[in-house]
């Protein structure tokens, strides 16, 4: 067997190769990139043509001749060997049983060495093609305890939060975690989140720090940069919690405000205010006082409230107790109100049962009826978290929607355009289908459908929608189309967008209709509760002047 240089255009392939099945276009990309930053490591076998050819036929290396090609190289070193009987059948099959991929901690200590030889990362993850962050992965092995890089070079890899939660802990640590957590005999396999859970560690993040470098310095706290976060962000932390709190609670004392306190916070992170003290959600006045304290997270935050006045004294009392007439001569005692809280209380209640008897049975005309539905989203007990993402309040937008519906003299007068538009404007604040917290639900759904808002969908026939559907879903919304599903996902993605790109695609889950079973339940759940909280009344009401057999047949209605 000896060494000679060929143009690998020159090789013929062998067609009794033990490898027929055609590798992947990522494999191959892989050899590609390898070959172009470190050229052939390992030259192909050949062997002379037989029946008196004057070329070559491959017998190991048919990829690597392939990508070579690819490359550009014009010439490559290849091994010329002896022509057997079965035309290398043996030798090819042998080859390919016995490479092994090398596994991860191998792959580790391979690129230690590149590194120790001046490769960055960057160059290494190019000459193999693999992404930076998967050789900075590989690198966080160096922190492992050699014990758990036996059971990780078997292959059985903890997952990437895992592994980083491991590397960040202490050898001694991981020594400890180690022998309380080690496989046994009988069950070989490695609980990662056991360990990982074991050396999990609070951490507190250096953009959520008040305080400066000369605090982190004096409370002795070491930033740890985290390798995986987002670059955008600062991602330095420290486990050092008492540290870390430590810092912040120095900076809020030096940077308390006049009229300040440092609070302290309930086990659910919600600040506790002075007794009596009222939170003031708005622009804060002079007069307001400021409560700094920090969250769950470890953030400073602040917040204003002010204290109820205080009670001036009363007249003819002085401060040793004697009789004496009183500087401010003419303040007089407060009389006592008409109607006490008490019984504004006690008004509260009559008029919530006298309203909700009135509605349930006093005749309303319809229109009448759609402006006080409109005016009931103006109340000050209702709030509505929007699809544009804000909280309206009664007291707020929802008031200025339902406020068109009076006139000057504060009269509820309007014309029909006028209630039209106040109802569609509440029902656009109200109604969202989003999926976050302004969801309104099944309801939503239902009023789409009924006003025919599919026909108001966008064309959803772009990469960033198909690129969120399945292959299967992918290829589903091909149908009646001229597209036909490609090979790889994302060329049938392309050719998608490439024709809907005038045309208007909305994928069948997009749409209004809800599921009717979905709403079937929805409905007698409804139903079920408007009964239960019905049967909970007092008798009152509608219900007061039902028959007992009247009353079973509403019931049964409802049901």
């Amino acid at each position: 067997m000896h060494l000679i240089k060929v143009d690998p255009r020159a090789l013929k392939e062998n067609p009794d190769r033990t490898r027929q099945t055609k590798s992947t276009p990522q494999a191959d990309a892989l050899l590609l990139a390898t070959i172009k930053a470190v050229g052939i490591v390992q030259p192909p076998v050949i062997t002379p043509e037989k029946d008196g050819g004057n070329g070559y036929v491959i017998n190991a290396g048919h990829r690597r001749v392939k990508q070579a090609i690819a490359a550009g190289l014009e010439e490559i070193d290849v091994l010329v060997d002896e022509a057997a009987n079965d035309n290398g059948a043996m030798r090819s099959m042998v080859t390919n049983i016995a490479f092994e991929p090398m596994n991860p901690v191998d792959q580790w200590r391979a690129i230690e060495r590149l590194v120790a030889l001046g490769w960055t990362e960057e160059a290494i993850a190019v000459a193999l093609a693999l992404p930076v962050r998967q050789i900075k992965k590989l690198r966080l092995l160096a922190n492992v305890l050699p014990a758990m890089l036996d059971y990780m070079a078997k292959g059985d890899m903890p997952n990437e939060q895992q592994l980083r939660t491991i590397a960040a802990a202490a050898p001694e640590e991981q020594k400890e975690v180690w022998k309380k957590h080690k496989p046994s005999k009988g069950d070989p396999q490695v609980s990662w989140w056991s360990v990982a859970q074991a050396l999990q560690k609070t951490r507190m993040f250096a953009r959520h720090a008040s305080f400066g470098d000369d605090l982190a310095q004096a409370y002795g706290i070491q930033w740890v940069e985290d390798l995986f976060a987002p670059a955008d962000e600062d991602s330095r932390y420290t486990t050092n919690v008492e540290a870390f709190l430590g810092a912040q609670q120095e900076w809020m004392t030096t940077n308390l405000p006049k009229k300040g306190v440092i609070a302290e916070t309930t086990n659910w992170g919600e600040v506790k205010l002075p007794p009596k003290a009222e939170r003031v959600y708005g622009k804060p006045t002079k007069s307001d006082c400021t409560a700094m304290y920090l969250d769950r997270e470890g953030r400073v935050q602040t917040v204003h409230y002010r204290m109820p006045e205080a009670k001036k004294p009363k007249a003819g009392k002085s401060a040793g107790g004697t009789n004496e007439v009183a500087d401010d001569v003419g303040e007089i005692s407060r009389p006592r109100p008409d109607v006490t809280r008490k019984g504004i209380e006690m008004i509260g209640d009559y008029r919530t049962d006298a309203l909700r008897e009135a509605l349930g049975r006093a005749p309303i005309e319809d229109d009448t009826l759609m402006a006080l539905l409109i005016l009931a989203f103006a109340g000050q007990n209702v709030s509505v978290t929007t699809g544009s993402g804000g909280v309206y309040y009664g007291h707020s937008r929802l008031a200025r929607n339902a406020a068109v519906l009076f006139d000057a003299d504060g009269k509820l007068a309007f014309d029909m355009d006028t209630l039209r538009v106040a109802a569609r404007t509440m029902l656009v604040d109200v109604f969202s289908c989003r999926e976050n917290a302004t969801n309104s639900g099944i309801v939503a759904r239902v009023a789409g459908e009924v006003v025919g808002a599919d026909a108001f969908l966008p064309n959803m026939g772009t990469e960033d929608f198909l690129s969120c559907l399945s292959r299967p879903a992918l290829e589903g919304s091909c149908t009646d189309t001229p597209v036909l599903p490609r090979q790889r996902v994302k060329d049938t993605r392309a050719a998608l967008v490439e024709h809907f790109k005038e045309g208007h695609f909305v994928h069948p889950s997009a749409l209004f209709a809800p599921d009717p079973a979905k709403l079937s339940g929805w409905l007698s759940s409804s139903a079920a509760s408007a009964v239960d909280d019905e049967a909970e009344e007092d008798t009152g009401g509608i219900a007061e002047d039902l028959t007992d057999d009247e009353a079973g047949e509403f019931l049964d209605a409802a049901e």
